[in-house]
């Protein structure tokens, strides 16, 4: 039996301090499970599939205005979210229904959970923790859309929490044209995340 002098001393799980002490233009950063991780440096595809889906997503930003621009989203990329004290994650793109969120906040980190997630896998790496650790999170959290844009198989999948699981509604690729919720108005050309010239 060892005394509490000689033990190893556990280290402590990161919390929201210890992400703003990194000098904010270095602050690429999550807290997951209490572990500060680094994001990766995005490169051209995850900008082109990241980009290409925040301008489609564009007519459900702003106030809805009929049909054809349903609106009542903020959509926000790259955006600092606090789940709780050892869970803070930076999606690479949310939004928020403003029923729940009427006015952007002007805090950091965001404290209300998305109501929409979509996380760019540009590597095995991001592919593991966006599928797996994330996945976890979001739906322990309870965010209800959860969609994961994969570059390496050129693929979207779209999950609904049901029943505090993921579900998972659709998988489509780079050749398909969807609509799926949370943005059913949308008709989305999977290969124009990808970077295909489409209509």
């Amino acid at each position: 039996m060892s005394s509490a002098s000689t033990r190893t001393p556990m280290p402590r799980p990161a919390t929201l301090e210890d992400l703003l002490a990194i000098p904010e233009e270095d602050r690429f950063h999550e807290v997951l499970d209490g572990e500060l991780i680094r994001k990766e440096a995005a490169g051209a595809p995850h900008g082109q599939g990241h980009g290409e889906l925040i301008a489609r997503l564009s007519l459900y930003r702003g106030r809805p205005n009929g049909p054809a621009r349903p609106g009542g989203w903020w959509i926000l990329p790259e955006c600092t979210v606090r789940l709780s004290k050892h869970q803070i994650v930076q999606p690479d793109i949310a939004g928020w229904r403003r029923e729940r969120l009427p006015t952007l906040p002007d805090t950091f980190p965001v404290e209300l959970r998305p109501d929409w997630v979509c996380e760019v896998c540009a590597d095995r790496n991001s592919r593991r923790r966006d599928g797996l650790q994330k996945r976890r999170i979001y739906a322990d959290y309870g965010v209800p859309h959860y969609w994961l844009l994969d570059l390496v198989d050129e693929r979207l999948v779209v999950l609904q929490l049901v029943d505090g699981v993921y579900q998972e509604i659709l998988e489509a690729g780079r050749s398909e044209r969807i609509s799926a919720p949370p943005f059913d108005a949308l008709e989305l050309p999977i290969g124009a995340l990808f970077g295909d010239d489409v209509e």
